[in-house]
């Protein structure tokens, strides 16, 4: 038995004795879909500056760059569709062996895949949001009312400042949610994360609560992480291969 199968044989097993297991998926989760991680070299957080919170709420300019630069990731992940890992997911939600997924991906994914309970700590790329009046719109008509008026579009509702339902830098991430997610760690027995470089806080800081309450802790992403010497279990690798590979087990 290889070192990679011993471990996917392990977390099978507590997986399977879980009363409480939650996920927690980076970007690389949806790299396999097609999705590049903006971060990397070529991507487009390294092509472009960044378009700071504030420097939207009080300039035009920055909100005309935020949304073209928005345009330009939604071009990279709007066809994109759920992968096995995800849909994986969305199976041991459906049969209840997860409590559901904290996600730091904006792409949707997991509800395209059939996840129910998903956690999303820094928004939606799917959705427009009001700063206004709170108003939520589909994404993909005001991607093209942008694209075909070069002007950022205003909200229908109210006229307000229209931005994507996502977490820009310098802005809080939404209490409820946070606050939700931190339950969900401290109650977990079994934590998964899944694809993220646990580089980024507070994300990074959920698998250390499930630990500091007895809870297991196991990553599988593809280069290790700063919170690879607290982990029960690291399983480098394809995710796609990995999780299928644990429901196989799980299922046999």
């Amino acid at each position: 038995m290889s070192p990679a199968d011993f471990y996917i044989d392990r977390v099978a097993q507590w997986l399977a004795s879980s009363r409480s297991a939650v996920v927690l998926t980076g970007a690389g989760i949806s790299t396999e879909s097609g999705i590049p991680d903006f971060r990397s070299p070529g991507g487009v957080w390294s092509k472009y500056r960044t378009v700071y919170f504030d420097e939207f709420l009080a300039s035009a300019d920055g909100r005309y760059e935020y949304w073209r630069q928005k345009c330009e990731m939604h071009r990279e992940f709007g066809p994109a569709q759920p992968n096995e890992g995800h849909q994986v997911l969305a199976r041991w939600e459906a049969a209840g062996r997860i409590r559901g997924v904290i996600t730091q991906n904006i792409d949707g994914l997991h509800q395209m895949a059939g996840s129910r309970r998903v956690l999303e700590l820094h928004g939606t790329a799917r959705q427009a949001a009001c700063l206004d009046c709170s108003a939520r719109y589909d994404i993909e008509p005001l991607i093209a009312q942008f694209l075909a008026d070069d002007r950022v579009p205003d909200c229908p509702a109210c006229g307000g400042r229209l931005k994507h339902a996502t977490i820009s830098f310098g802005q809080m991430l939404p209490p409820d949610v946070l606050m939700e997610a931190t339950r969900w760690s401290r109650d977990a027995d079994l934590m998964l994360a899944i694809g993220s470089s646990l580089v980024v806080t507070p994300a990074a800081d959920l698998p250390r609560i499930t630990r500091e309450r007895g809870g297991r802790f196991v990553i599988i992403n593809r280069d290790p992480t700063p919170l690879d010497e607290i982990a029960d279990a690291t399983i480098p690798g394809s995710i796609g291969e990995t999780l299928t590979s644990l429901h196989a087990e799980l299922t046999t």
